[in-house]
């Protein structure tokens, strides 16, 4: 189905639109609403190559051939949230009026450095919200629903409330910047409700490993993973590098697996009672970076090859700590201790959906998919666990 055979009628069952439907947590949304019996509209952009049917239809066959069943399809609206009604024809925005009851704000830019107000990440997530709120308003949504992330809490100790947002914190990137503005957006654009999520770093699928981004976690494994071709094994490890790059074994970080956030942010769509309030879909177990650093280690020394002894190349571990400081500069303030993030709504809501551990052989499966598509220069497709997967 998609729009030119939809548009014509109003359906009994309204529509929820959702952007950002092509990206990692997306591509699971889509996934998750459709098994939950939920009507889609998806606003996705095209490409270069692709318009934006071949893309949703290429996201939905991946997911048929992974769960070996056939998904509805969802209406397409071709459009661009940069763009002002985020580039929807004014046929597609009709359509929307009679037939678009909620919508899904996903979609996000994670660039943390963006000097220039024009571009990323400033671009997707306050323009592209901005319009995104111009739009429903425009056609009547009155359930408004937005990704944003744990870290508007920018540079707070201590804890961080689910129902707090602008409380005077400065912040690490203007990743976290731009995140706060569109939130604050949100709130303040007068819908009926406004339920806010805030997920924290995502990672790939707990039961298979899978992930089509490489941020946060991924980041250190794919340096470790690079260098290690310059220095023997052994010298990408250890308490001396961790201590070279400044980082804080006793730190933690907050990570979350995608298909968990899916799960749960479905739930809420759900769930009436979880209109119009924001939820930390964080983990109720942060990892010490003392725990990253060794899966780290563990990862890159098993499933990367490493230089030879004999390479006269060959480099050592202060030539890996000073390459690995340099390219890690970005994330320098994301690789903070993180304060505890409050979970009230989240478990009053969804404390029946318990959260994955992260343990060695989760984050380990999800090492060794990365490795193995070498960090999305190969594709990497989903699939279904086996009974006996650990």
């Amino acid at each position: 189905m998609n729009a030119a055979t939809s548009r014509d009628c109003t359906v009994a069952t309204p529509f929820l639109a959702v952007t950002g439907a092509t990206g990692l947590l997306g591509s699971y949304l889509v996934r998750d609403l459709l098994l939950a019996g939920r009507n889609l509209a998806l606003i996705v952009r095209r490409d270069r190559k692709k318009s934006a049917e071949t893309r949703v239809e290429s996201l939905i066959h991946r997911w048929e051939e992974t769960l070996d069943a056939e998904l509805p399809r969802p209406v397409v609206l071709e459009g661009d949230l940069s763009q002002p009604q985020c580039g929807l024809s004014d046929e597609d925005r009709h359509w929307m009026h009679w037939n678009c009851s909620e919508l899904l704000n996903n979609a996000a830019s994670l660039s943390f450095r963006g000097e220039d107000r024009s571009g990323e990440p400033w671009l997707t997530n306050v323009t592209g919200t901005c319009n995104t709120i111009a739009l429903a308003r425009e056609v009547g949504i009155e359930h408004f629903h937005h990704v944003s992330t744990a870290y508007v809490c920018g540079l707070r100790t201590g804890t961080a409330l689910e129902d707090e947002i602008d409380v005077g914190q400065a912040f690490g990137n203007d990743y976290e910047t731009s995140k706060c503005e569109a939130e604050k957006m949100v709130r303040a654009a007068g819908f009926s409700s406004a339920t806010v999520y805030r997920p924290s770093i995502i990672v790939g699928d707990s039961q298979t490993g899978y992930t089509s981004t490489y941020h946060g976690f991924f980041a250190g494994l794919r340096l470790g993973h690079t260098l290690l071709t310059r220095v023997v094994k052994g010298s990408t490890s250890g308490p001396a590098l961790l201590g070279l790059l400044g980082v804080n074994q006793a730190d933690h970080k907050n990570f979350v697996p995608v298909d968990w956030v899916s799960e749960v942010i479905t739930h809420a769509i759900g769930t009436p009672a979880a209109r119009g309030r924001t939820f930390h879909v964080t983990h109720p177990n942060p990892l010490s970076m003392h725990t990253v650093g060794r899966v780290i280690q563990e990862a890159v020394e098993t499933y990367s090859a490493a230089a030879s002894p004999d390479d006269p190349d060959l480099c050592d571990e202060r030539w890996f700590a000073d390459n690995l400081r340099t390219q890690l500069d970005v994330y320098h303030s994301y690789f903070r201790n993180d304060p505890v993030f409050d979970r009230r709504n989240t478990e009053e809501i969804a404390g029946h959906i318990p959260c994955p551990p992260l343990d060695d052989a989760t984050l380990l499966r999800m090492s060794q998919f990365a490795i193995d598509c070498d960090f999305g220069r190969r594709q990497g497709r989903p699939t279904v666990p086996s009974a006996s997967a650990p």
